[in-house]
């Protein structure tokens, strides 16, 4: 009989005081656990602990139902905020997209390919241009137009789909909406989002125009975590690539657009590997 490899994930923080790496570790040693991974860091100027530590549940004391009820006396003991995840839950996700398909497309793929351990059911756009490419690969294609008139009714349609498919986790695939604070509310630390990372030095449209013509030397892009306040959010990944003279502006285009890709896929891979912890408006990325 093959041996279970499931994984159980702590994500924790707290103020920073004695004893607390050695409170978990017992925790699960005392419980015939075996730790896989462990990472922690200490934010001094905040006073703030902050750990991620995964072990196998193979063999563990604790039936995995009553495992989040075992913790609980120890997180109170020490007054932390935590989570518990399991490696064998398939988080479910829908991507959001307007026009461009690049890091749709990229998604799509990395997620055939098994790179994503996760379930794209669904995709939302206000286009309906991109229905064939998203049907190609088996999500489904739910279409919202979008107005001013209509937005919040529209959006509120998209929760209702949303909470209906069970949706663990929103990625903003060059969607060009702004979401409202109810919505961002509702999927707290649970929406990521791309932009290029010009703001706010190139704000608005034809960032790439405007870079252009400023004779920029390095392009970048930055993925972070949609709040209200529009693109302020803790940033979980970022990347640049150098430019030059010879550039043209499509070349710009292009490697911005891989960029954006690339720096998408890696975010949306930390969330679901629960290998970020966001406090205040910064986050701890446990790679």
């Amino acid at each position: 009989m093959a041996r279970d490899t499931t994984t159980a994930v702590l994500l924790l923080s707290c103020q920073d005081k004695k004893g607390l790496v050695a409170g978990t570790s017992e925790f699960i040693y005392r419980n015939n656990g075996n730790i896989v991974h462990a990472d922690q860091h200490v934010d001094i100027e905040a006073g703030l602990f902050l750990q991620r530590v995964e072990w196998e549940l193979a063999d563990f004391r604790i039936p995995r139902a009553e495992l989040a009820d075992a913790f609980r006396a120890i997180a109170e003991k020490f007054g932390m905020q935590w989570e518990l995840h399991f490696s064998d839950y398939v988080p479910r996700m829908v991507i959001f997209v307007s026009k461009l398909e690049h890091c749709l497309s990229d998604l799509l793929v990395r997620q055939r390919m098994g790179e994503f351990a996760a379930e794209i059911p669904l995709v939302i756009s206000n286009h309906p241009d991109l229905q064939q490419l998203v049907e190609t690969f088996g999500p489904e294609y739910h279409f919202y137009p979008v107005t001013k008139e209509t937005k919040a009714a529209q959006e509120k349609k998209q929760i209702e789909l949303l909470q209906e498919a069970r949706i663990d986790l929103v990625v903003l695939a060059r969607y060009m909406q702004i979401l409202s604070g109810e919505f961002v509310t509702r999927f707290g630390n649970r929406i990521i989002n791309i932009h290029h990372s010009f703001l706010p030095a190139f704000p608005g449209g034809r960032p790439y125009h405007q870079a252009y013509e400023r004779g920029v030397k390095i392009i970048g892009a930055t993925s972070h975590y949609a709040t209200e306040e529009l693109d302020q959010g803790p940033i979980i990944e970022q990347d640049v690539v150098r430019v030059s003279h010879r550039d043209s502006v499509p070349d710009l285009v292009r490697k911005g657009k891989d960029l954006e890709k690339i720096v998408l896929a890696r975010a949306v891979s930390l969330h679901l590997g629960n290998r970020i912890l966001v406090y205040g408006n910064k986050t701890v990325v446990f790679d």
